[in-house]
């Protein structure tokens, strides 16, 4: 519905503003000028979707998704206007009128965001019915089941359990599956299950309802890796994005110098003015450098502006930055808030010791802490670190070892799920986040 909505939208909307502007496009024009069309609304498409425009689970009414939704139509008429114009300097004929493409966007904007929200509140309402059939008994179970209820999700749950997992009753229940129910949780190990049971199982999942294992259920709805499913193999078990030879590891790679060059260029002038705003309020030095640990346990020595006070860096007591602490400086409070202590990071990443996108570069001191006392903690180092990543846009700045072991389920999302699309929903989050100050 969402994707039939917004190609009758553009095409409606981009019609009539031709129409106005006298740039009529009648069945006689030339098909190279209905392409433009078609690529304009493939770019929307394309970045709608990137954001999960296009995904049922996604939440349309929220601040995030609007904020979201916003900025990825803003990218569309950017990427869609230097296609256009790119192309018509080699074919004149093709070349939209500006006002055009500005009115098109303009409406298409706020259009596309009202009829979200009408179908995902008659969507939410439908489903708030319905119920997830949970099949297990366990401890694990229980957690899951706290979890749940912690959780914004609508849906109702449903357990059911015997002393084998294989009685009657579940047999039953899955025999007779109506439409109170959107899908099966499967809580419980495979190995706890009997052979009919599995049987039945996997034939609903590919004839009736989806089947969730509890782990496809957190990646697919939370998005993000129960730790109780990793184990010392975890990583090499199918269904992994990030390889050894990976294409999309080398275009990365490519971005992320291309980038950082031209962010350093181009925020140069900020980056001054924050050395001096720094240098005024408690003289040098102006930049704290910290050595952190990189993929494979690289080290390296990361930049950023000082934000605290002298005295209070890697010696401080207490390694964590407090909401109102007051170790930092007046200038200091904002440049956290909009991100922009994390400017000399670019540094970093031109010299290929860090990416733009990936997990947080720990200080030494926490990782070798972290590692001791949380299992598999060594995995966040299979991949770079970055400025920006998915535990940093999806969880708030921790400030204990509680806040490091949920961020870490983020981080494992995020190299088992490692592709552009999850890169760019980054990005687009990260935006979110400095405009919105929720940075500390």
């Amino acid at each position: 519905m969402y994707l039939l909505f917004d190609v009758l939208s553009w095409l409606t909307i981009y019609t009539a503003a031709s129409f106005l502007r006298r740039e009529g496009y009648s069945a006689t024009a030339p098909f190279s000028v209905f392409l433009v069309e078609i690529v304009q609304l493939a770019v929307i498409v394309a970045a709608l979707f990137v954001i999960g425009g296009y995904d049922r689970h996604t939440e349309m009414r929220s601040l995030v998704y609007t904020a979201e939704h916003i900025l990825a139509v803003m990218a569309a008429a950017a990427v869609s206007a230097l296609l256009v114009y790119s192309a018509a300097a080699f074919d004149a004929s093709i070349r939209p009128s500006r006002g055009v493409l500005l009115v098109s966007f303009v409406a298409f904007l706020p259009l596309s965001l009202v009829y979200r929200r009408w179908v995902r509140r008659f969507v939410a309402e439908a489903s708030a019915h319905k119920l997830f059939l949970v099949i297990g008994s366990t401890e694990t179970t229980a957690r899951f089941k706290e979890t749940y209820e912690q959780s914004e999700s609508p849906q109702r749950l449903e357990f059911v359990a015997s002393e084998s997992l294989g009685g009657t009753d579940v047999a039953a229940k899955i025999d007779n599956l109506d439409r109170r129910y959107s899908g099966i949780i499967l809580a419980e190990p495979p190995n706890r299950l009997e052979p009919q049971l599995l049987d039945r199982l996997v034939r609903t999942q590919f004839q009736r309802t989806r089947v969730y294992t509890l782990e496809s259920f957190y990646e697919t709805h939370w998005r993000y890796v129960p730790l109780n499913a990793i184990d010392p193999v975890w990583p090499l078990q199918t269904g992994f994005q990030l390889a050894r030879i990976s294409p999309y590891h080398y275009l990365k790679r490519l971005f992320d110098l291309v980038v950082s060059t031209i962010a350093l260029v181009l925020f140069a002038p900020v980056i001054a003015l924050i050395a001096l705003l720094i240098w005024l309020e408690d003289r040098r030095p102006i930049i704290f450098a910290q050595e952190r640990v990189g993929r494979d346990e690289f080290r390296f020595v990361m930049y950023k502006f000082r934000t605290m006070k002298r005295g209070s860096g890697e010696d401080a007591e207490d390694i964590y930055t407090r909401t109102g602490d007051p170790r930092l400086l007046r200038i200091g409070r904002w440049i956290r808030r909009l991100r922009l202590d994390e400017l000399p990071q670019l540094w970093n990443v031109f010299r290929g010791e860090m990416s733009l996108i990936g997990p947080r570069p720990e200080w030494t001191r926490c990782s070798e802490r972290y590692e001791k006392k949380i299992p598999f903690y060594h995995f966040r180092h299979l991949v770079k670190p970055g400025i920006t990543g998915w535990a940093q846009v999806n969880y708030p700045y921790g400030e204990s070892e509680s806040d490091a072991l949920e961020k870490l389920k983020y981080d494992l999302y995020y190299i088992r799920h490692y592709s552009l699309k999850l890169d760019a929903m980054i990005v687009l989050k990260t935006v979110h986040t400095m405009l919105f100050g929720k940075g500390r």
